[in-house]
């Protein structure tokens, strides 16, 4: 299992996140504080809160996928 953070900034971006998860064959969830929703359901993502650093939970590996979160990490954490 591995976890990435990652900032949904637009619901376009909200968008291309669902439909590369889709493309998983395993589960990944979006949690936020205590909530947790299906990283594959649209309607759960766009309502988290976008404006917050979200964390993404992998249950499986798929290289394309993990390469697709790094272009979402929060810009302060690209510095760092």
């Amino acid at each position: 299992m591995k976890e990435r953070r990652i900032k949904l900034v637009s619901i376009a971006d909200a968008k291309a996140f669902v439909t590369a998860a889709m493309k998983c064959d395993f589960d990944v969830d979006v949690f936020y504080n205590r909530v947790v929703i299906d990283g594959k359901s649209i309607l759960g993502v766009l309502s988290m809160d976008l404006t917050k650093i979200l964390n993404v939970r992998l249950h499986g590996e798929n290289k394309e996928f993990e390469d697709f979160l790094e272009t979402l990490v929060p810009m302060d954490e690209k510095i760092a």
